[in-house]
């Protein structure tokens, strides 16, 4: 049954499809009714095929399948038919929701060609991709960058050609439609994918393109001192946030966002020990926007893994109060167990919440208490840079690209990559992380052989060196043999037979000598070679002649190559720069090197007046004050700008606590007592005195000493007669008793005052050892007439329990 299907093409569609043979019948292009056409991808055909109900041989799809797009990101989006179809022609567009075509401004986001053998862009319609070549495919690939923000819900739509039927569906598999992906009311960060399937390892390069230029963002644009910090970021899992929307600064991010200083974001990283698997560092840039030709833009690699798979970064705005550009737990995991191959992201400044200027150069200002980080837009404050009364989206200031540079391990992709992603992978990977030891000595790569497999499948290829010399036994020397995927023959239709593709040329190998002239080499492969089974004429091989250490008499040393210059020693104005380079291998004769081992050659920074408030970095911390307890500690920084510029704010010196081990603390007792009374009446006895532990001994202070002592005393000799000892005991007794009468009625010890008995002996402070008790006579009554220093409490002491322990 006939079914009319309304599709969007130029009239360069008919062009690319009837001239190039595709046989359309009479009465299918009488079916052709062109509608109105105004200069714009705008002519509807209408066409006729057989379609079967829920039939869906052919797909178009976004990578991960997201029912929303966030704004400036950059998707791959395929093309595909079910085996056993094909397609041999296609057309692909992105138009806004409920708009026809006719207007520049229906088109949303725009496409990026992957393959230019496969796709390219309309002659009389730029916004549309088609084919390249007319040939039988499976599938296309495409990327598509999503609009800025505002552009509302996107419509992308797909037109196959297979025969001689054009298909379009603008319901089913064809099309796809996602929507602008909103910030929850508080701003948060969405929260990335949780558990990641993909597999082995995978490594990429972040490159940061600043876009924040006077000729882009006028309004107010500071003339002196614009900047971008050094990036700082890292590679890391689900459960470490560097920093995302709706949430507070840290210290870390509060020091790049307001100074750009990204050392305690850096100390803060490597604190989090397996949550994170690289450090993301870059160098600043100075001034913020400066052509490719001159300098190129600031990159960083990276690796994540199955658990460490998020990756964020983020940069300071310079100057600014505190205002900065990132990402926030970008997930380079696809829903197939893959690595995502390219991220794209268009990035708008956000505001740390930390410090409350407006401006650019605004004084600094602290935001108390501090508020979350939120994205800047064009209605916060009318004296803003980016202020637009209309309320309109903020122009990108910054554009970062992560791409895939290679892979590593076993992959478990559901939906794999196609052989050429893999060999670009491998290739690149071999460029750039090229491990061989210096020590170890090869002759060049032989020619890849034939691919392993002899049908249109995935295969396998070899390439062999020699191990000619290896000069430190100690270092192992790699492999000797490569392999590398490939695809076998007949893959291909309705291309040239004798069509022969080559690869990039591979770094060139170590000289063939490591002393005079010799050789070097570098080679290319063969991505695809002939299918009509003639021989490739590209060469794959070049050899130039290369010389090490022209002298190369017995004295001649063997040197390493020269490292990359050091950083300039100076932030701003002249200063110098250094490298290094180390012997590899010392003269044979026993002779000293006479080549030199370092260069030094000046550098030109900024000139220091466009800086008004540069600093030197902190020293570092001074020892505490103390030696055990709790001091205080410092360190300083200078100012390495001239002051009669401005006024420069910044503390120039921090004061924090220390904490040492506690101080030693000695034993400490009281006063010795007063002697105690012979114990014996008469004869040989002995008194004692005693003291109190007032504070025991802490963190080895030094031990308490004796706390009793006692000597001997004699009072008088016991004589032995009974008569003569009852009667002087009677004696005394009588005498106790006639004292005791006269000084009780006169008060002699207590003049003017009356006194209650002593009470009862306290209990000994000791049970062995020598302890004291105590008791006490306390004032009853004072006279008038009585003094104080004469009318008192009395309190008397002795010795008790003076048995050893």
């Amino acid at each position: 049954m006939g079914i009319h299907l309304h599709i969007l093409l130029l009239q360069c569609l008919i062009s690319t499809f009837v001239l190039n043979a595709f046989a359309f019948s009479d009465e299918t292009v009488d079916k052709l009714l062109p509608v109105k056409s105004d200069g714009y991808c705008s002519r509807i055909l209408r066409a006729q095929g057989t379609r079967r109900e829920g039939f869906n041989e052919f797909r178009l799809r976004v990578e991960g399948d997201p029912e929303f797009y966030s704004p400036g990101t950059t998707y791959r989006v395929t093309l595909s038919a079910a085996s056993p179809s094909y397609f041999r022609g296609f057309t692909l567009i992105a138009l806004k929701e409920g708009k026809e075509g006719d207007k520049d401004e229906d088109y949303a986001g725009h496409f990026e060609i992957i393959d230019e053998e496969d796709t390219q862009f309309m002659t009389n319609c730029p916004p549309a991709v088609t084919e390249s070549t007319p040939r039988r495919r499976t599938r296309i690939q495409v990327f598509w960058t999503a609009p800025p923000s505002g552009a509302g819900c996107v419509i992308l739509k797909a037109s196959i050609v297979q025969k001689r039927i054009i298909y379009f569906q603008d319901e089913g598999s064809l099309t796809k439609r996602m929507c602008e992906k909103e910030l929850s009311s508080e701003g948060a960060t969405e929260r990335p994918v949780i558990n990641c399937c993909a597999c082995g390892t995978a490594k990429y390069r972040m490159t940061f393109y600043g876009n924040w230029s006077e000729k882009v963002h006028p309004k107010d644009y500071p003339r002196r001192a614009n900047h971008w910090s050094a990036i700082i970021g890292a590679s890391h899992s689900k459960d470490y946030v560097l920093w995302e929307y709706g949430d507070y600064a840290s210290e870390g991010v509060k020091q790049v966002a307001e100074f750009g200083s990204p050392v305690k974001m850096e100390e803060e990283i490597r604190q989090k020990g397996d949550d994170v698997l690289t450090v993301i560092k870059a160098k600043a840039q100075w001034p913020a926007w400066q052509p490719l030709n001159v300098r190129s833009a600031p990159s960083a690699e990276f690796s994540v893994d199955r658990t460490r798979h998020l990756m964020s970064f983020f940069t300071m705005l310079g100057p600014s109060p505190d205002w900065n550009v990132g990402l926030s737990a970008e997930d380079l995991c696809t829903k197939e167990c893959g690595w995502a191959q390219k991220v794209v992201q268009d990035l708008i400044p956000w505001d740390a919440g930390t410090d409350s200027g407006v401006t650019y150069e605004s004084p600094n200002k602290a935001t108390i208490p501090p508020e979350k980080i939120r994205p800047l837009t064009s209605l916060d404050h009318p004296q803003s840079p980016f202020y637009d009364p209309e309320g309109g989206p903020i122009t990108a200031v910054a554009r970062v690209v992560i791409e895939r540079i290679a892979r590593k391990g076993e992959q478990c992709n559901i939906v794999p990559d196609n052989v050429d992603d893999i060999v670009a992978d491998l290739a690149q990977e071999d460029k750039d992380e090229d491990d061989t030891p210096e020590t170890c000595i090869y002759s060049n790569w032989s020619p890849w052989s034939a691919c392993s497999s002899s049908t249109c499948d995935k295969g396998k290829r070899m390439r062999q060196r020699m191990l000619k010399a290896q000069l430190d036994l100690s270092v192992p020397c790699p492999h000797t043999q490569d392999f590398q995927p490939c695809m076998g023959p007949g893959c291909r239709d309705e291309v040239d037979a004798s069509t022969c593709m080559v690869s990039e040329w591979i770094t060139w190998s170590p000289c063939s000598v490591s002393c005079g002239m010799g050789m070097r080499s570098r080679e290319r492969y063969v991505k695809q070679f002939p299918e009509d089974g003639s021989i490739c004429q590209l060469p794959t091989e070049e050899n130039e002649k290369c010389i090490v250490n022209e002298d190369c008499s017995p004295s001649s040393c063997l040197m390493t190559e020269w490292a990359e210059w050091e950083d300039c020693s100076a932030t701003c104005g002249m200063g110098m720069k250094k490298r290094q380079r180390m012997v590899k291998m010392p003269p044979s004769d026993g002779t000293m090197c006479k080549t030199d081992l370092a260069e030094v050659e000046k550098c030109m920074m900024p000139e220091c007046y466009t800086i008004p408030c540069l600093l030197s970095s902190w020293s570092e911390w001074s020892d505490c004050s103390v030696t055990c307890g709790k001091g205080m500690r410092t360190r300083q920084r200078m100012l390495k700008s001239p002051v009669e510029l401005g006024e420069c704010n910044e503390e120039l010196e921090q004061v924090e606590k220390c904490m040492l081990p506690e101080c030693p603390t000695d034993c400490m007792v009281s006063e010795w007592s007063e002697w105690s009374e012979c114990n014996k009446s008469c004869g040989k006895g002995h008194v004692i005195r005693t003291r109190m532990i007032k504070l025991e001994p802490q963190f080895g202070g030094e031990p308490c000493p004796e706390t009793v002592q006692r000597k001997k005393c004699k009072i008088r000799k016991c004589n032995r007669g009974s008569s003569d000892e009852k009667r002087r005991r009677k004696e005394a007794r009588e005498k106790r008793r006639s004292k005791q009468s006269r000084e009780e009625p006169q008060d002699e010890q207590h003049p003017g005052c009356k006194m209650r008995p002593w009470s009862a002996w306290t209990d000994c402070t000791k049970f062995c050892g020598g302890g004291i008790q105590e008791r006490f006579m306390m004032v009853k009554r004072r006279f008038r007439n009585a003094q104080f220093t004469s009318c008192k409490d009395k309190k008397e002491i002795r010795a008790c329990n003076v048995n050893p322990c």
